[in-house]
C-alpha cells in the first residue's frame, strides 16, 4: 500500500516521502482496519515532521492523526462489523496518510452517519472535539452568553463559531482579513472582525454595551490573550487553547482577582487518556448536531495525495480557511 513515512526529521515538503510499503496486516485484539477514504491535515503534523511536537515518534513514521473511512477486518473481541463507516484516530507510528491504517476499536473509531461525506467526518473529529469539550465541559457556555471566538476562520475556531451559535451563544469572531471575516459571516458569526484592521477590544465592548464577553475561546495565545483580558465579562471566562501565535502569555493573578474572571485551560487530548467516555459521549452530541444542521464541518480543499506535502506547508503559511483534507483516492 501507499503510505507518506519521515525518515529523517525537517521541512515536511523535504523529508515526507510516498513509498510503498507493506499493509497493517492483521488486526490484533481490540483493533480494526480502516481502508480510508480522506486524512485530514492538521498544524500538528507538521510539528512532526520537524521533530517539534509533544510527541517524537522514531523515524520512519506516517503523521496524520485523523481519518476516515470503512472498517474492512476486525480483531478479536470488536463489536464493529465490517463495512461500518467510521472515523479513526490511528496511533503513531503509523498514522493516517497512508491507505489502510490500524486503530484501537474501543477509544480511537467512531461510526458516522451514512450521509456524511468522509471529507467532512475526517475534518469534524479534532476541533470539533476541542470546541464542544472548550465550550461546554471547561467553559460552561449557556444560552444567551457571548462568545469571543479568535482565529474564528481557522479548523478550531471555524468549530466553536458552529458550536457556539448551536448553543445559543451570540458569538463575535476575529480573523485577519477580509476573506477570512467572510468566513466568519458565513459561518454564523453576529460580529466579524478584521484583527488588522481594527482594535477587537473596542470592538466587542461597543458590541456588549461595555460588559465584554463572557467566553473567549482562544487559540492563538501571546497578545491576543494580553488583550483578550481588557474585555472579558465579570466571572467571564478565558479558554486557553492553544499558542498559534509562538507566544505563552502568562496570566497575572492580581488581574483574575480584580475583575473576578477565570483562565481555563483545554488540553482536549488528556480526555482520551483521562476520561475516553465523555469523547464517545461529545462524538454523539456532534453527530446529532451534524444531522440536525447545527454544525457543518468547513473543508478548505480536498487535496491529492501526492501533493500532501504542499498542501501541509500551504496550511503552515495560514493562508488557508477551515480544514485541508486529503484521500489516497484522489
Amino acid at each position: 500500500m501507499r503510505a507518506w513515512r519521515v525518515h529523517e526529521l525537517g521541512e515536511p515538503k523535504e523529508v515526507l516521502k510516498l513509498e510503498e510499503i507493506e499493509g497493517p496486516g492483521a488486526p490484533g485484539p481490540g483493533e480494526v482496519v480502516v481502508e480510508v477514504e480522506a486524512a485530514a491535515l492538521n498544524f500538528f503534523d507538521i510539528l512532526l515532521c520537524q521533530g517539534k511536537y509533544q510527541e517524537r515518534p522514531d523515524p520512519p513514521f506516517t503523521p496524520g492523526a485523523e481519518v476516515a473511512g470503512t472498517v474492512v477486518e476486525v480483531g478479536e473481541g470488536v463489536g464493529i462489523k465490517p463495512g461500518t463507516r467510521v472515523l479513526a484516530t490511528p496511533p503513531l507510528p503509523r498514522g493516517g496518510y497512508a491507505e489502510k491504517v490500524v486503530a484501537p476499536a474501543e477509544s480511537g473509531v467512531f461510526p458516522i452517519p451514512e450521509a456524511m461525506p468522509y471529507e467532512k467526518a475526517a475534518a469534524m473529529h479534532i476541533v470539533y472535539q476541542t470546541a464542544y469539550m472548550g465550550l461546554h465541559r471547561r467553559a460552561g457556555l449557556e444560552e444567551g452568553e457571548t462568545v469571543l471566538v479568535h482565529a474564528g476562520a481557522g479548523g478550531v475556531g471555524s468549530a466553536a463559531i458552529q458550536v457556539a451559535r448551536a448553543a445559543g451563544a451570540r458569538v463575535i469572531a476575529t480573523a485577519g482579513g477580509p476573506e477570512k471575516v467572510k468566513v466568519c459571516e458565513d459561518l454564523g458569526a453576529d460580529v466579524s472582525l478584521d484583527y488588522r484592521e481594527e482594535d477587537f477590544v473596542d470592538a466587542v465592548k461597543q458590541a456588549t454595551g461595555g460588559r465584554g464577553a463572557d467566553v473567549i475561546f482562544d487559540p492563538v495565545g501571546g497578545d491576543v490573550f494580553d488583550r483578550s483580558r481588557r474585555c472579558v465579562a465579570f466571572e467571564g471566562r478565558i479558554l486557553v487553547v492553544g499558542f498559534a501565535s509562538g507566544r505563552i502569555a502568562e496570566a497575572p493573578t492580581n488581574h483574575a482577582l480584580v475583575k473576578n474572571y477565570s483562565v481555563v485551560g483545554l488540553h482536549w487530548g488528556l480526555y482520551n487518556k483521562v476520561m475516553p467516555e465523555m469523547v464517545d459521549n461529545n462524538h454523539e452530541a456532534l453527530v446529532d448536531l451534524y444531522t440536525s444542521g447545527g454544525i457543518d464541518p468547513l473543508v478548505h480543499k480536498t487535496v491529492p495525495f501526492g501533493e500532501l506535502p504542499e498542501a501541509l506547508e500551504l496550511l503552515g503559511s495560514r493562508k488557508t480557511h477551515g480544514k485541508l483534507v486529503t484521500s489516497p483516492r484522489a
